[in-house]
């Protein structure tokens, strides 16, 4: 995008028009594979990002505001380590408590800057930050952070170093959808965006009883059930499928071998499916495999990072220990 183009409540905007995906393409492979499966991105329409907001307050669903109790209780500490006249990069942007609490706590900042995949959701994040952090240089790159990217250049005004140390703002556990081989790779692309003495403030969820994980995904009211089921109904309003939600259940088990909860959809019967002529059949038990939520031990993320090129600096969990928030040096 060029310059004449950057709204003026914006410092820069890149736009790489990322690949999001074609999910007539994806759902159609995705089905003919074994096990049966759909990308987790493919949750977020309108409806399900609604949904997930209702999940993130549910009394199962610890990690949210776990991880905002660690913030709220170490943000002096944290706005030490990440510094003054740093540029601040949050993969995933949006404009939550978390990063607020975290904008709130560093008024010397070079730049922060939001990085998201979906340019409607990005734009109306940072400019509702750019209005209430007047004094804050904010920029945005709208790119699928799992990929290499650029990130805009500083502004030379006030002082600020072009060359200002990077700081990576990585909430929610996010981290844990990817396998860990995947989360490696990830990492280590990170660190060299982020460059030797950058640093990386990253929330995980840790290892626990099977009994609390499960319940944390398959909450009594069924909200996770419906964020799962969303995607069935996405299916049948954009694709012409023909899915009949109730032959499904949603159920998420914890596979402790893999250190991770599954989303599924299990079929409740023998049935077909059709999508765009092509016929795909589910056997009773058979399922589609939605989403993986990978937990750690801090001991084990510690070490995934060290491989990728991190040095662990401090680690923040809750008393209870369900939640973590780390910052990693880089080099």
């Amino acid at each position: 995008m060029d310059d004449a183009r950057v709204p003026e409540w914006l410092t820069a905007f890149l736009d790489l028009n990322p690949d999001v995906g074609d999910f007539r393409e994806e759902v159609l492979s995705g089905l003919a594979r074994t096990p049966k499966s759909i990308p987790s991105k493919f949750f977020y329409d309108e409806r399900g990002s609604e949904i997930f907001d209702r999940i993130c307050e549910l009394e199962e669903y610890y990690p949210t505001r776990t991880e905002i109790g660690i913030l709220d209780a170490r943000v002096g500490e944290i706005a030490e380590l990440i510094g003054r006249g740093t540029h601040l990069i949050e993969l995933g942007s949006g404009a939550s408590v978390k990063i607020r609490t975290l904008l709130s706590a560093l008024p010397h900042l070079a730049q922060y800057t939001g990085v998201d995949i979906s340019r409607d959701f990005l734009l109306q994040s940072v400019k509702t930050l750019s209005l209430d952090y007047p004094a804050l240089n904010v920029a945005a790159v709208c790119a699928d952070y799992t990929r290499a990217f650029p990130l805009p250049e500083l502004p030379l005004d006030g002082g600020a170093p072009a060359n200002a140390r990077r700081v990576a703002f990585f909430p929610g556990s996010t981290v844990g959808n990817f396998t860990r081989l995947d989360a490696a790779a990830f990492l280590k692309r990170l660190a060299g965006l982020l460059g030797a003495g950058g640093g990386l403030l990253v929330g995980v969820d840790l290892k626990k009883s099977p009994e609390r994980l499960y319940a944390a995904y398959n909450d009594a009211r069924g909200v996770t059930a419906d964020f799962n089921f969303n995607l069935l109904y996405r299916a049948n309003r954009e694709l012409g499928a023909n899915f009949d939600p109730s032959g499904f259940r949603h159920d998420a088990p914890y596979i402790e071998e893999l250190g991770r909860i599954e989303m599924r959809l299990y079929s409740e019967r023998d049935q077909e499916v059709e999508i765009d002529g092509q016929i795909f059949s589910f056997g009773a038990g058979e399922y589609i495999h939605t989403e993986n939520s990978h937990k750690y031990t801090l001991d084990e993320f510690r070490s995934l990072c060290a491989g990728a090129g991190y040095t662990p600096v401090k680690t923040w969990t809750d008393a209870d220990e369900l939640f973590s928030v780390h910052y990693f040096s880089v080099g």
